[in-house]
């Protein structure tokens, strides 16, 4: 029998009303705000009238380092949440919105996968309510102001050669990384190299995402730094004087978006800022919205729990206030497998036939990878829980082998099939939740505020990455100086490496050890409130593949998207 695809049991879903899932949450009608029949969004007044009520249980999910193809961690999350609801505990799930780059590239959907998904998934996957492209028109607002006033005058002298302000598409691209912008005659502008990212990318994302208010949305666009003056003074966006109308143009985009699941299990999707050169985490407001609603809060963060679940610590937790009881380690018996160094994993290609053979050493030869990742977790004093996210073609003896590490190191483990059975399938991990959030909570973030940026860049890369030091570029010194001199230094750090390893080599797997992590570039989001370290070429405008997921998304002839995934 062939298993359904994703978009087929997303259509096969019966949803109930909007008003009957804020219902589940205790939110009443007139904090509602309907977009079409299966979409809402919550009204921020949500915040202070659900205040009063006790707060949920709060359990962020992550993983080990992941595979190129990745190990399903919004299909956890969708999956736990999901799973509590059928041992008789009320959840609450919270994801970021996908971008549409990935849809039409190599994804075809982010939306979770099988029994276990955000719903419609079309909905999910294309628009939603808008929130992308209300984030690109305010970050392209800005840019288009920006080179207004270098050509009427430039009063505030801003240096063209230190310009940092790129524009935003939501759209895959690599033609648009580096252009020339202002061709022409002397009134289509001043003619500079400049470039676009994706809107994932855009430090407005970061700053919707992080933002606890429409005042503090307000405050942190004004602080944003788009470039520099010849002596290096910074030059903002409230200075160009278009932050105000940044934020009437996301007024309404930080407002949370109410989804479901196939349970009918109330989902918050809000906000999607990218997981190398920001946090990578949904949105505080969405955050602070379901922590009063239900006894579980599950909410997930990008990558590995070196770069995801690190930032949720020590970015979005600093800005919230919020303390986790619990985090959930999503591993895999293909992605420890890859980590024994003895297989090649490609996105987009099978994996090696030899590689789905029933070979528990394999699996024990990377289980490296998940100690430190546990480790990782233990370090802010949150429990762990490794979530074995089973794949039909797993082995029996392969669960075991993770299970032996996962329990040799203390953590709670649980194999949870929610891809194939939903939330049924997620119970025994939903238990081990349970238990984990039962225990003493102790978080704490790994480095105080008034620390200095070198101190907070290695920190991080010898305790959670496993580096021996950190190596600093010329220029990635004098950026530090410049930030902390322009009173930045107090900022979390959000280091940019590669996410296909703990440390900054992709191709070093496992846990490596003996090596040093390099700066080679330091860039400062200061209207998001953080500083970024580059250790590596990051990409912020994806390419297409030869074959990419567009081609094969059309209508049908009775109107029908096909060919989502």
């Amino acid at each position: 029998m062939t298993f359904p695809s994703d978009l087929d049991i997303s259509r096969a879903t019966p949803l109930r009303p909007m008003e009957d899932v804020a219902a589940q949450l205790g939110i009443g009608e007139h904090l509602l705000e309907p977009y079409g029949r299966n979409v809402a969004k919550i009204s921020l007044d949500a915040i202070d009238e659900l205040s009063d009520r006790p707060r949920a249980r709060y359990v962020v999910v992550s993983a080990i380092t992941p595979t190129p193809l990745g190990e399903g961690k919004t299909t956890t999350t969708v999956g736990l949440g999901q799973a509590l609801n059928h041992i008789g505990k009320r959840s609450t799930v919270a994801v970021r919105q996908p971008s549409m780059g990935p849809t039409f590239g190599i994804k075809g959907g982010a939306a979770g996968g099988g029994y276990s998904q955000v719903v419609p998934m079309e909905a999910l996957n294309l628009h939603l309510t808008g929130d992308m492209h209300a984030v690109t028109a305010a970050h392209n607002l800005l840019a288009a102001m920006l080179d207004n006033h270098l050509h009427k005058g430039n009063e505030l002298g801003v240096d063209p050669q230190r310009i940092t302000w790129r524009r935003v598409l939501d759209v895959n691209d690599r033609d648009l990384r580096n252009i020339v912008s202002g061709l022409g005659g002397k009134q289509d502008g001043s003619p500079r190299q400049t470039g676009f990212d994706i809107t994932a990318a855009s430090e407005v994302m970061a700053v919707l995402a992080l933002s606890t208010s429409l005042a503090d949305l307000r405050q942190r666009l004004g602080r944003i730094v788009v470039g520099y003056t010849p002596d290096g003074e910074p030059i903002t966006a409230e200075q160009l004087k278009a932050a105000g109308a940044m934020a009437v143009i996301l007024r309404d985009a930080l407002k949370p978006n109410l989804m479901q699941t196939t349970e009918n299990t109330p989902v918050l999707v809000h906000a999607g800022p990218f997981g190398n050169i920001a946090h990578g985490n949904s949105s505080i407001v969405a955050d602070l919205v379901a922590s009063r609603c239900t006894d579980y809060l599950i909410t997930e963060a990008g990558f590995g729990a070196d770069m995801g679940a690190e930032r949720f610590f020590n970015i979005k937790c600093r800005a919230s206030g919020l303390k986790p009881d619990a985090a959930v380690l999503v591993a895999t018996v293909r992605a420890l497998k890859a980590h024994s160094g003895r297989y090649k994993v490609v996105a987009g290609k099978p994996l090696p036939p030899e590689m789905l053979e029933e070979n528990p050493d394999d699996v024990l030869a990377g289980a490296d990878n998940l100690r430190k990742q546990i480790d990782n977790i233990r370090l802010h004093g949150v429990s762990p829980v490794v979530a074995i996210n089973a794949f039909p073609g797993d082995f029996a003896s392969e669960h075991e082998a993770i299970r032996q590490v996962a329990e040799a190191e203390g953590a709670h483990v649980a194999v949870s099939t929610h891809f194939t059975e939903g939330g049924k399938g997620g119970a025994a991990l939903a238990e081990a939740v349970v238990a984990a959030c039962e225990e003493p909570a102790g978080f704490q973030v790994l480095y105080p505020d008034e620390a200095d940026l070198r101190t907070k860049i290695e920190t991080i890369a010898t305790k959670v990455y496993g580096a021996d030091g950190v190596s600093y570029a010329p220029a990635a010194s004098r950026a530090i100086d410049s930030y902390e001199a322009n009173g930045y230094g107090d900022l979390p750090v959000c280091i940019a490496k590669t996410h296909l390893s703990l440390s900054s080599d992709p191709s070093l797997l496992g846990a490596p050890t003996g090596w040093t992590l390099p700066v080679r570039e330091v860039r400062a989001s200061v209207g998001a409130g953080f500083v970024y370290p580059i250790c590596g070429d990051m990409r912020t405008m994806p390419g297409l593949g030869s074959h990419p997921q567009a081609e094969s998304i059309d209508l049908d002839a009775d109107g029908n998207i096909t060919g989502l995934m």
